[in-house]
């Protein structure tokens, strides 16, 4: 008889969530190689800010939105926010075509067309505008080529070409 009203239980706390309007979450944070903790879908597709729109401005529309689509929003409520986000600052923004667009920290949300599977942020600094969100709400402008460590060893054995050097060597020596 427990385990009989223990699932009675869970089933009527899904539906009266449902009934809520509430969404599973929307957007989670994920650890990136490159640019650290940054936004992601629950697929874990990365996010991405226009830098061009305010606070609850949407501009990214028509073929824009077709390359960057945006997050939008399932259901009646509030997105929730998953592991390692602040739940305040996710919210929604109504764009032009009436559907409602995820924000964070007030700025909508987008995806990127060329991101062809989860883990992977092809749109990272795109036109100078486009960029990955940490989970502070602050866009992170490093590139893949600038958070890349410089390779230190040489490739190559040094070659005496027997001419005379102008001073020092491409090894610091």
């Amino acid at each position: 008889m427990g385990r009989g009203v223990g699932a009675v239980a869970a089933v009527a706390a899904v539906v009266a969530a449902t009934a809520a309007g509430a969404t599973a979450p929307a957007v989670k944070t994920s650890h990136n190689a490159t640019f650290g903790s940054i936004l992601v879908t629950t697929s874990g597709k990365t996010l991405y800010r226009y830098t061009v729109e305010g606070k609850g401005m949407v501009k990214c529309n028509g073929t824009c939105a077709a390359a960057w689509p945006p997050l939008l929003a399932t259901g009646k409520g509030k997105p929730a926010a998953g592991t390692g986000l602040e739940a305040a600052k996710l919210g929604t923004v109504k764009r032009s075509d009436g559907k409602l667009q995820v924000t964070y920290g007030g700025y909508p949300l987008y995806l990127f067309k060329g991101d062809t599977k989860a883990g992977v942020a092809n749109g990272q600094g795109d036109d100078n505008v486009w960029y990955v969100v940490a989970p502070s709400g602050a866009v992170v402008k490093k590139t893949a080529a600038a958070a890349a460590p410089a390779n230190t060893t040489p490739t190559s054995t040094p070659v005496d070409t027997g001419t005379p050097s102008s001073g020092g060597s491409a090894y610091g020596g």
